[in-house]
């Protein structure tokens, strides 16, 4: 088969691993939910599983399009909006490599090293490219662009027990910094910008919500400090007031036709949920532990619903399909 002819494979979506990332973030929160509710670990086992499964599958996949479709794989690394997609791949790396650090030490820690320097080149390679192209510009920007830059927040979850804590110290400086100098940027060019982003891409906004929850999953990882701590308090604000704005949108968002995209709502789900279960697990009131039980429901909601979602479109053949 010519690479001009049509082939499932040249049309892999490098986006589909954001459903390893919302699968494997859903492990993670039950397993928090584990150690302060004592629900069973087998919910977050099982999850476990079936994140390494997507992700053996889907990195196959991929390298299969660059090996035989090598102009596809090298347009959609290259796109102004899709580019920002590809650190998905590490950072999958790295929570299921968190997932696992305690079922699987040894697959584990290579996949958490493969993830943390890999996401810290695909950083310095955007960026640069965000530097140089006069292709990329106010009307490229979703709230993706957060996924290259702000990903390194998520090398400390395991940093300690599989990793390395300085190179993980290292990373979230990188996250955390660039998510305070993108944020006020997206924030402008979704509130005040003419040229508003194209639907499919409006389940993007979910991933507001990610960068708090995660930085204050690591901050509490690598300090050892309490999740009640001022900082760990500062950015759980953080989450629930971008799950609210969110949820605010939900009116527009339901209007959106069913696409790869919506895995854009999973993770940062996960990750809020995660963050709640911690910060409940840390105070006495009860509200906290209505929050983390709330999110947490809802994040595996909204795992099931988009999975069962993905399986219907790929039983119609539309995904891996020509746009």
């Amino acid at each position: 088969m010519t690479e001009t002819q049509p082939h499932g494979l040249q049309f892999f979506p490098v986006p589909l691993f954001a459903s390893v990332m919302g699968v494997g973030g859903l492990s993670l929160a039950w397993r928090r939910a584990a150690k302060v509710y004592d629900v069973p670990t087998g919910v977050a086992t099982a999850l476990f599983w079936v994140a390494l499964a997507m992700f053996a599958l889907f990195v196959a996949a991929y390298a299969a399009k660059w090996v035989r479709f090598p102009a596809a794989a090298w347009a959609e690394a290259r796109h102004p909006i899709r580019m920002a997609f590809v650190p998905t791949i590490t950072i999958a790396a790295l929570i299921v490599a968190t997932a696992g650090q305690t079922i699987m030490p040894d697959v584990a820690r290579v996949l958490w090293w493969i993830g943390a320097v890999g996401h810290l080149a695909l950083t310095v390679a955007i960026l640069s490219a965000w530097f140089e192209r006069e292709d990329i510009g106010l009307t490229q920007m979703t709230p993706a662009w957060f996924i290259p830059i702000v990903g390194n927040v998520v090398t400390p979850l395991a940093a300690r027990e599989i990793g390395s804590e300085e190179f993980a110290w290292f990373a979230f400086g990188v996250g955390l910094i660039f998510w305070v100098a993108l944020l006020p940027l997206l924030l402008f060019r979704l509130l005040l910008h003419d040229n508003p982003m194209p639907p499919k891409l409006l389940p993007s906004l979910a991933i507001f919500v990610a960068p708090p929850a995660v930085s204050m999953l690591s901050w509490v990882a690598l300090t050892g400090e309490a999740p009640s701590a001022p900082p760990a308090r500062i950015l759980y604000a953080c989450v629930l007031v971008f799950v609210a704005l969110v949820v605010g949108q939900y009116p527009k968002l339901r209007k959106v036709p069913f696409a790869i995209p919506y895995w854009a709502f999973t993770f940062p789900a996960a990750a809020a949920s995660a963050a709640a279960t911690t910060m409940a697990g840390a105070l006495a009131a009860r509200a906290y532990d209505v929050v983390a039980i709330a999110l947490l429901a809802v994040a595996s909601v909204t795992v099931a619903g988009v999975f069962v979602l993905t399986l219907r479109a790929a039983a119609r053949r539309q995904i891996c399909v020509p746009e």
